[in-house]
């Protein structure tokens, strides 16, 4: 608990305050400058110091077919958000909740808000006799009270509500939805590396697929199934999971990157996450390292790795962007002797995310949707000179530069000009 006064406020009125509040002296912060910056940024009246205003962008498949189900049998889509729009996502769910053929929607929430259009277009599916199953991880951080809030809401239009694996928070982020065509069931899945919030989609950046294929598919069933208590731990055919497999594959793709290595083969890393503090795979990226493989980190916030040290981590570097935009994705890539490996996931690489949570881990299979996320996601965001910083080996950051002769590269603000419109 603190209470903060600016640093001008009479001590009569701090006193007061303290004792109205119960806190003693040294809960008293005096603050030079501004005591609410969020009351501060609404009133902000500096247009030329605000950013410029975009729309984000909407894949041409999904504009022109009537029906997002008609667009996922002919091609997978993928969205990056901001530069592309959350709404696809919405018109799934409205789309799976007006259509009669459609049986079924299940579906993970973990920072939503009870006021969302999601939670209304899932309640008024149950309301309309859909068969609609909520996963809800009542103990995400500060949402505790509006997630207590979306579970009873959709309990009593009807919707079945679980609340995942006892000792296990469920972050993974899905949907699945179950739809009759031709009298047989076909399934339709959205995977994200984010919230189902539309307010944080237009801030943070986040991948989400949107596809048919039919392994995808099965494996989300089978998650679904171990999250409401109606199946063991499942084998997957495609889906990377925690805190079953997905660390122990993530170690085998960095051994493998080694194998070839030490085979005198070119072998690359690329990670982008929010966090390292996992001790294994961190020591399987010192590893790879002495062994010759190159290895870039795009970590947002808490790295426990040192690059750059003699001996032990000279072919890491590690860098963070800080930017309009907070780096969300989390994207793993593995050159795999030419045959590029691209996953997204809901995980970090931290213990908790590995270990004690329920995650997602999806391949991108599709050639062009691997490529475009290898060059905007990650080539675009090792490029940047304009908003990185670099880790050092004595844990300081530096910010990057741009050189002499080099041209300014701003990895959002590039992916802004192509994917929206300024």
């Amino acid at each position: 608990m603190r209470l903060e006064v600016a640093d001008n406020c009479p001590k009569e009125i701090s006193d007061y305050l303290l004792r109205q509040f119960g806190l003693k002296e040294q809960s008293l912060y005096r603050v030079s400058g501004p005591v609410n910056l969020a009351r501060l940024l609404s009133n902000f009246n500096r247009p030329r110091l605000r950013y410029a205003p975009f729309t984000p962008s909407i894949p041409s498949i999904l504009q022109k077919s009537e029906s997002v189900f008609d667009a996922l049998k002919k091609q997978d889509v993928l969205l990056h958000h901001p530069f592309e729009s959350f709404t696809p996502v919405i018109n799934f769910l409205r789309e799976a909740a007006r259509d009669p053929q459609v049986l079924a929607i299940k579906q993970t929430l973990y920072r939503t808000g009870a006021d969302s259009e999601i939670v209304k277009i899932l309640a008024d599916a149950a309301r309309h006799g859909k068969e609609v199953t909520a996963v809800i991880e009542l103990r995400a951080r500060f949402d505790e009270e509006s997630n207590i809030e979306v579970a009873n809401k959709l309990q009593e239009a009807g919707a079945i509500v679980v609340y995942g694996i006892v000792g296990y928070k469920t972050h993974a982020k899905m949907i699945l939805v179950v739809r009759r065509e031709d009298d047989k069931l076909h399934r339709y899945v959205h995977l994200g590396t984010g919230n189902y919030h539309a307010v944080t989609a237009r801030i943070y950046t986040d991948y989400g697929l949107m596809t048919a294929n039919n392994e995808l598919c099965e494996d989300v069933h089978k998650i679904f199934q171990e999250l409401t208590g109606m199946g063991k731990m499942a084998k997957l055919k495609k889906l990377l999971h925690a805190p079953f497999t997905l660390h122990a594959q993530l170690i085998a793709a960095i051994e493998n990157e080694i194998q070839y290595a030490q085979a005198g083969k070119p072998a690359h890393i690329i990670i982008k996450v929010n966090a390292l503090t996992e001790k294994q795979l961190m020591q399987a990226l010192y590893r790879a390292s002495m062994a010759g493989v190159k290895v870039d980190l795009i970590i947002r916030s808490i790295c426990c790795l040192r690059p750059q040290m003699k001996g032990i981590s000279e072919n890491i570097r590690v860098r963070s962007i800080v930017g309009r935009f907070l780096e969300h994705t989390r994207v793993f890539c593995f050159s795999n002797n030419g045959e590029l490996k691209v996953y997204c996931a809901s995980a970090d690489w931290m213990d908790r995310n590995l270990f004690s949570r329920v995650e997602t881990c999806f391949p991108i299979d599709d050639p062009a949707l691997k490529k475009r996320i290898y060059k905007d996601g990650l080539l675009n965001y090792l490029a940047d000179n304009q908003l990185a910083w670099e880790l050092q080996s004595d844990g300081t950051w530096m910010r990057v530069e741009a050189g002499a002769d080099e041209p300014a590269h701003q990895a959002q603000a590039i992916l802004l000009e192509k994917l929206s419109k300024i």
